[in-house]
C-alpha cells in the first residue's frame, strides 16, 4: 500500500527472553481499580461497573532516562499490573477471558494530576493529563505460558528509594478476567491490545531528577528517572 506520508513507526513492547517484540495497538485502562486508591482521590470504592479511559499506543516507552513533561506543576505516578492481549474478542464471557491474555508486564499510567483536576473541575476530558509523549513506561512483557494469570502479589513503586505506593493483585475491585469481559462488551478486544488495570493507593507527585522504580511480584520491574 501506498501513504501519502511515511507512516509512523508501529508502538511496542519487549518480550522477556524473546528477540520478537509485542506490538502495540491500543492501551486501555481501567479507572479506580484499588479501593484505598479509590478513596484517596475523593471517590466511592463500590463495586459499580468499571470505567475505563485510553492512552495512545505511542505513549509507550521502555523506561530509562525520560524528559520531563511540559505543562504540569504536579506530575503524579501510578504503579499497574499490565495485561497484553493476545487474541481477538468480543463479548467475552468471565470465564474464557484468560484465554485471551499473552502475558503480563509492570507499568506506570503517568498523569499530569493538575491538568486532570482541572478537567474534571470544568467536565473536559482527560487526554492531555494521561496521553501525553512518554507516559505508558512498560516493562518486558511476561509470556503467560511460563508465569500463568497471578491473581495475587506485591505491586509497589519507590520514588528515590522510598516506597509510596505498595499494593497487593488481590485487592482489585475487578479482576483481570472481569475487566477483560467488561471492556470487551464495548469493543471488540485484538492482538496487540494493552490493558492498565489500576493502580494502589499512594499516588505521588514526581520532580525533576527524580528515579522511580516499580516492581510486580513474579513479573518485573520497570526503571525510570526524569531529567533535572
Amino acid at each position: 500500500m501506498d501513504y501519502v506520508i511515511e507512516p509512523p513507526p508501529q508502538a511496542f513492547v519487549a518480550v522477556a527472553g524473546e528477540t520478537a517484540v509485542f506490538p502495540v495497538r491500543r492501551i486501555w485502562c481501567v479507572g479506580r481499580n484499588y479501593a484505598d486508591h479509590a478513596r484517596e482521590m475523593g471517590a466511592d470504592p463500590t463495586r459499580e461497573p468499571p470505567f475505563f479511559f485510553a492512552k495512545p499506543a505511542d505513549a509507550v516507552t521502555a523506561g530509562g532516562l525520560l524528559p520531563f513533561p511540559s505543562q504540569t506543576a504536579d506530575l503524579h505516578h501510578e504503579i499497574e499490573l499490565v495485561v497484553a492481549i493476545g487474541r481477538a474478542g468480543r463479548d467475552i464471557p468471565v470465564e474464557r477471558a484468560l484465554d485471551h491474555v499473552y502475558g503480563y508486564a509492570v507499568g506506570l499510567d503517568m498523569t499530569r494530576r493538575d491538568i486532570q483536576a482541572e478537567a474534571k473541575k470544568l467536565s473536559r476530558p482527560w487526554e492531555l493529563a494521561k496521553g501525553f509523549d512518554q507516559s505508558c513506561p512498560i516493562s518486558a512483557i511476561v509470556q503467560a505460558a511460563r508465569i500463568g494469570h497471578p491473581d495475587k502479589g506485591r505491586i509497589e513503586v519507590a520514588v528515590n528509594g522510598k516506597v509510596q505506593q505498595s499494593g497487593d493483585l488481590s485487592q482489585m475491585i475487578w479482576s483481570v478476567p472481569e475487566a477483560i469481559a467488561y471492556l470487551s462488551r464495548y469493543v471488540a478486544l485484538a492482538p496487540g491490545d494493552l490493558l492498565m488495570t489500576g493502580t494502589p493507593a499512594g499516588v505521588s507527585s514526581v520532580k525533576p531528577g527524580d528515579t522511580l522504580q516499580g516492581s510486580c511480584e513474579g513479573i518485573g520491574e520497570i526503571v525510570v528517572s526524569y531529567e533535572d
